[in-house]
């Protein structure tokens, strides 16, 4: 968890295109759709749905293509937050939408999950203690993705470095993508 991946290269990529102020609603979509998928792991569900591979694969189609529209967005996306502000910054649902539909978030804390036990003889607090745990990874470490990308903006200001630092972001996000669904 944390480490480059659809929504965090997005978290990034929105950050320096919009701002930290104007990325929260959608960093907000990120931390309560990666939640979603640690409750997926964490209750069960996702052996549930992973027994029915219709709904694995609708879903993964979905998501890749949302994924492919997005990377399609910050490719395009002006360069700098000064022209970008004008833009309406991406809202809460995309950022949950992503979060839900990323291959790298649900092995990344099925991994985390799975690894091990945090309390022994007791399933209830030990998956207490992991959810709460993972879930102030997920708060933290999408912030600091976030606020990476406005660092990232006056750094990339000059519009020739900017589409190359949009469209470098925009290929991060495909290429993690699709190296998540080729490991499986």
């Amino acid at each position: 968890m944390g480490s480059p991946g659809p929504a965090t290269i997005s978290l990034a990529a929105i950050g320096s295109a919009y701002g930290f102020r104007a990325g929260l609603p959608y960093l907000t979509g990120i931390i309560l759709g990666t939640t979603g998928v640690l409750i997926l792991v964490a209750s069960g569900l996702l052996t549930l749905m992973m027994a029915t591979p219709v709904i694995i694969g609708f879903l993964g189609i979905v998501g890749m293509a949302y994924i492919l529209y997005l990377a399609w967005k910050i490719a395009t996306a002006p360069v700098g937050m000064q022209q970008s502000r004008s833009r309406t910054s991406p809202s809460l649902v995309p950022g949950l939408f992503l979060a839900l539909s990323n291959p790298k978030a649900f092995a990344a804390i099925g991994a985390a999950y799975a690894s091990h036990s945090v309390v022994q003889g007791d399933l209830r607090m030990d998956a207490f203690f992991k959810v709460t745990t993972l879930t102030d990874v997920i708060i933290t470490v999408n912030s600091c993705w976030l606020m990476f990308g406005v660092f990232f903006a006056s750094a990339f200001s000059h519009p020739l470095l900017g589409r190359v630092m949009n469209v470098t972001m925009a290929a991060m996000l495909v290429a993690t993508v699709a190296f998540a669904l080729c490991a499986d």
